[in-house]
């Protein structure tokens, strides 16, 4: 057996086994170049390849004056023009691919049970992290994003000179309605190409340019294919699949209940306190806080850890969490301060009943502030799981006590305020209920 099967044998399929099959799209394809890692070094093998044999006679380089260096230039500026291009290119898409991202969780989270996928996306980013240790595996699904927001901005600047013809109409039905059979046969004329343009730039990938252009000659060759509508059909069902919607509506099911089991003791004692009367209440309430602070204090990393083990049991386990938050204490304070500071400024949502119309709105100053914080939290575990902890035991412990005192203002802070905001809230003591840093991002 030769080396090169060998080493296939050891290896498997060739996959890293340390990053696991998420959303099967290569993460690379994730991210602009400019946050791209660079390239793996050459193998020796691979540059001693590259050095000549001394046998061989070496061929003088060109001048600077000869003919050839001429094209040789031309062709590397051209590459160099070609390249900054296509990486500018690639970088516009991603940040489109991400907008449109946070836009579809803003829109997902507004809808009742269907907000369980958007929190599934969180915890599926914060895990993938943690599993892969880098921060840049948390964007999953940017360029399938943008793909679907470019594909509904194209339908929605398709659809304008049907809307003017339409309201073109109106206004002859109102004025002079024997002279609106113009207006009504061209509607009708307008609304039929637009449909057949819809349809073909969904076919041809639904990206944004195949709206601009719509390509006559190519669409009279696919007419003459033998098998376009398996085509289609095979192309919308794997973009369909490739969402992933029922695996993250059940991750985000599981999660939900998993933090609720946490929340429901402290957060049902603070809720109970309101209904007691005089100094009773009071001692209740603080029981409440004093769990609740507990919980803040691991409720974050737990749901990481959830979302990277994909197991129930992981919400119970707090010790190895505990282990992890000690390996690497002062990254785990930077995301518990994070997604604490992030999610207070939000209880002022909640002070107005949001109307149903424009319920998005809010839930997207959710999902700003709540996907970075879920971001830090996921490479925090996955350093922490990663890196080995400080050698010295006094050192490694006085980094735990001060990465713990730095903490506890911040979660008495936030206890604090979510005790008070029961009072400016709209739904009053029932918004106890509604901890968006940790469950659905959406003030409802």
């Amino acid at each position: 057996m030769d080396k090169q099967s060998q080493e296939e044998g050891l290896n498997g399929s060739g996959e890293n086994p340390e990053v696991p099959p998420l959303l099967n799209e290569d993460d690379a394809s994730e991210l602009p170049p400019i946050l791209k890692e660079q390239a793996s070094k050459p193998s020796p093998e691979s540059v001693a390849s590259q050095v000549p044999d001394a046998s061989e006679p070496e061929t003088p380089a060109p001048r600077s004056n000869s003919p050839v260096a001429e094209p040789v230039t031309a062709s590397v500026q051209q590459s160099i023009f070609v390249r900054a291009w296509t990486g500018f290119y690639a970088a516009i898409g991603w940040c489109f691919g991400l907008v449109c991202l946070i836009a579809g969780l803003a829109v997902v989270a507004a809808i009742p049970l269907v907000n369980l996928v958007g929190l599934g996306y969180l915890l599926f980013a914060c895990g993938h992290i943690a599993s892969t240790g880098r921060f840049r595996d948390g964007f999953v699904g940017v360029r399938r994003a943008g793909r679907l927001g470019g594909a509904i901005l194209g339908v929605w600047l398709v659809l304008w000179p049907a809307r003017m013809l339409a309201s073109l109409r109106d206004s002859a039905m109102v004025v002079s309605p024997e002279k609106a059979g113009f207006w009504i046969v061209a509607l009708w004329v307008v609304t039929g190409i637009t449909i057949l343009h819809i349809a073909w730039a969904l076919i041809r990938g639904g990206k944004l340019r195949h709206f601009v252009w719509p390509a006559p000659i190519r669409l009279f060759f696919w007419l003459g294919e033998s098998n376009k509508f398996a085509t289609a059909r095979d192309a919308l069902w794997k973009t369909v699949a490739g969402l992933q919607l029922p695996r993250l509506f059940w991750l985000g099911a599981r999660g939900f209940a998993g933090t609720v089991l946490w929340l429901i003791l402290p957060v049902g004692l603070m809720v109970l306190a309101s209904l007691i009367p005089h100094n009773a209440g009071i001692l209740v309430s603080l029981l409440g806080g004093l769990l609740m602070m507990f919980v803040v204090l691991l409720l974050p990393f737990l749901q990481v850890w959830f979302a990277k083990e994909g197991r129930m049991r992981a919400f119970v386990e707090v010790w190895p969490v505990l282990k992890l938050m000690g390996r690497s204490p002062f990254r785990c304070w930077i995301a518990l301060a994070l997604t604490l500071t992030s999610s207070l400024p939000l209880f002022l949502l909640k002070v107005e009943l949001t109307p149903a119309e424009i319920t998005w709105l809010p839930a997207l100053f959710f999902v700003v502030f709540g996907l970075p914080a879920r971001l830090i939290a996921g490479w925090a575990m996955g350093r922490a799981i990663s890196h080995e902890p400080l050698k010295s035991g006094w050192a490694r412990w006085l980094s735990r006590l001060a990465a713990f005192g730095l903490a506890v203002p911040f979660i008495f802070a936030y206890v604090l305020i979510l005790f008070f905001s029961q009072f400016i809230s709209w739904n009053g003591t029932l918004s106890l209920l509604e901890q968006h840093a940790f469950l659905i991002p959406s003030p409802f």
